[in-house]
């Protein structure tokens, strides 16, 4: 069957749709967080919460192997509505904290079948090039995930529902795009039956193994470095005196990482993903060291460091994805990385809370516990 012209640009749109829920609450967060004063750790809880849903979700979704057994155009369809709706349910339940953390649980929980559905999708249609593929699919990712910060900083005037309510609008539309126009593909490998012992299996492979471990490493530092870049924003303008708008800022940093994804995804046809992802995960770490001088910064230097820190930080997501995938087993490929995908979101959650304790006592210095995960990821992927 032949490749359609526009599968990859309407399946990065959807994805792209899809993940601008991730970090909707995270936008309009000081908001929010005057109807918690009570709560000492609103920024990672409310973080966390869609973290441990999608890690719930993930672990379903590979245990029952839903998207290898079903139709993953489908799945995607159906969880980016369902999504969307826990999304709208903000709107309702903000003035509970508890109600809060459910609707934002339920969106991660959703999510599971949107960002590594993707991923699989974008598998079934490419034996090669596959690098390259997911590098512009996670570069999606990132700017979905940046997304409700840019709708933010040019809605000042405007309820902060609306960045709610857009954002669930986009994740529907980016659904049923790829319902209506997204055929499953033709080295689409269905499971015969459900078969929970493969998530032990697959990590017998030694390739698959590293390759999961690289790319555990980097889920450390991934998202709670996003998750801080307004506080890392906020804290270098009281420092030296700056006025840099942060959510503007914020958006242009986290999206910088979709050019990272891209920029990999080319580089790996020409270094190969292993090579490409472990310089990537080389420079983030040497980024997280740095970030130990950032008041001596000038305000430019430190938009430049700020860039480099945003591109490389996810620029090796895709190409140990990549890796992922071409090790596991075709029947089970979905399972296989909705597995490491799950895994690695929940490293994430230990890492918000630790850096967040850290930056209570010792401020931007905090930032330097990052770097275990590069130093990890590094150590375990260099030979795969």
């Amino acid at each position: 069957m032949k490749r359609p012209f526009y599968l990859l640009p309407l399946v990065v749109t959807a994805q792209f749709a899809g993940t601008s829920l991730w970090f909707a609450v995270n936008a309009v967060m000081q908001t929010l967080q005057t109807f918690h004063l009570q709560a000492t750790a609103f920024m990672p809880t409310m973080t966390t919460a869609v973290q441990l849903g999608f890690v719930f979700g993930t672990l379903l979704y590979s245990y029952f192997s839903i998207a290898d057994r079903f139709s993953p155009v489908r799945v995607f369809m159906v969880s980016s509505g369902l999504a969307a709706a826990c999304n709208l349910l903000v709107l309702v339940s903000y003035q509970s904290l508890e109600g809060l953390f459910i609707t934002r649980l339920g969106v991660g929980f959703f999510l599971a079948g949107v960002y590594p559905v993707g991923m699989k999708i974008c598998s079934d249609w490419y034996e090669t090039g596959l690098g390259k593929a997911l590098g512009y699919l996670v570069g999606a990712l990132v700017l979905g995930t940046a997304f409700p910060y840019v709708l933010k900083s040019l809605s000042l005037t405007l309820p902060w529902q609306y960045v709610i309510v857009a954002t669930a609008a986009l994740a529907v539309s980016g659904g049923v795009t790829v319902g209506l126009f997204v055929k499953d593909g033709p080295f689409r490998r269905m499971a015969g039956r459900f078969n929970p012992s493969v998530l032990r299996n697959v990590f017998k492979d030694t390739a698959f193994r590293r390759s999961a471990f690289g790319y555990f490493g980097h889920m450390f530092e991934l998202y709670t470095f996003w998750a801080f870049v307004p506080v890392i924003i906020t804290a270098y303008n009281q420092l030296t005196q700056q006025t840099l708008n942060v959510p503007l800022f914020s958006f242009v940093v986290i999206a910088s990482g979709a050019l990272g994804c891209v920029l990999t995804g080319e580089l790996s046809l020409r270094w190969g993903s292993h090579r490409t992802a472990w310089f990537a995960l080389l420079i983030s770490c040497i980024c997280c060291i740095l970030s130990l001088f950032l008041p001596a910064f000038s305000g430019t230097f430190f938009l430049v460091f700020m860039l480099v820190w945003g591109i490389s930080v996810v620029g090796d997501s895709p190409q140990f994805s990549t890796l992922v995938s071409q090790s596991a087993p075709a029947n089970y490929r979905a399972t296989a990385l909705t597995l490491v995908t799950s895994i690695g979101f929940f490293i994430t959650i230990p890492s918000l809370y630790l850096t967040q304790w850290l930056f209570n006592l010792y401020g931007y210095k905090a930032l330097l516990i990052l770097a275990l995960g590069g130093i990890v990821g590094l150590m375990t992927s260099r030979r795969i």
